[in-house]
């Protein structure tokens, strides 16, 4: 599912709003999260779970192009993810 189809499947079950509003909740909500990870805060949705920053550290590796030259790959932030409980019920099939 993308996010046109997404927009589609909340404008059939919100009645009394369009597909261009549903895709600008969406979108609204995305910039939202993405701007709260980027200032390393919690956007908690109860029962659905909660999205995270983390800072993964800077570590050695190997140059595929070059397996003799080790390299530094430089800390960087990753967005993730914990479920929620009523997400992990739902995936179990309780």
């Amino acid at each position: 599912m993308n996010k046109a189809d997404l927009a589609t499947q909340i404008q059939s079950k919100v009645t009394g709003i369009t597909k261009k509003q549903a895709e600008a909740i969406i979108q609204t909500l995305t910039s939202t999260i993405i701007e709260e990870l980027k200032n390393d805060k919690e956007v908690t949705i109860a029962g659905f779970g909660t999205f995270l920053s983390r800072t993964r550290h800077a570590r050695g590796g190997v140059n595929p192009r070059n397996p003799d030259e080790r390299i530094t790959i430089p800390a960087v932030k990753v967005a993730k993810f914990r479920t929620g409980k009523n997400l992990k019920d739902a995936l179990k099939g309780k």
